[in-house]
């Protein structure tokens, strides 16, 4: 993780919640709680971009569309994420559907990642399947 994570215990959450990052995305990050969510996951998961963490990204991708590694990387500026809609992804749901859209500088340019992402809750645990690139 970088040095930016002592800078993000100390303030919001990369996802913009409103929250502080070790009450928001920080516990997940942690292993002290699982998302209640598909949004949450998705929210942590766009937080453990910011923060570099992508032990935390594979641990939350299900398991049969998962790759082996993940190589991160740290030019990429994550500036903002915003939830454009969700379908279904509830506390009960087995499935459900986040799209997003993460905006980002990289070499001082401005860009969007937009992408419409599939969940899936297996033994009460959501976790990333795959998604569609918009």
């Amino acid at each position: 993780m970088t040095a930016d994570l002592t800078r993000l215990r100390n303030g919001n959450c990369p996802c913009l919640s409103g929250e502080q990052y070790d009450d928001c995305c920080g516990r997940f990050h942690r292993g002290n709680a699982d998302a209640p969510t598909a949004e949450q996951l998705m929210r942590s998961r766009y937080s453990a971009f910011v923060v570099l963490d992508p032990d935390y990204l594979l641990r939350t991708w299900r398991a049969t569309t998962r790759p082996d590694a993940m190589d991160l990387d740290p030019d990429i500026e994550w500036r903002r994420l915003d939830i454009l809609s969700t379908t279904k992804g509830g506390p009960l749901d087995t499935t459900g559907t986040v799209e997003f859209a993460a905006h980002y500088r990289l070499d001082g340019e401005r860009g969007i990642q937009r992408e419409l992402s599939r969940f899936v809750r297996e033994d009460k645990r959501w976790y990333y399947v795959d998604g569609d690139v918009r």
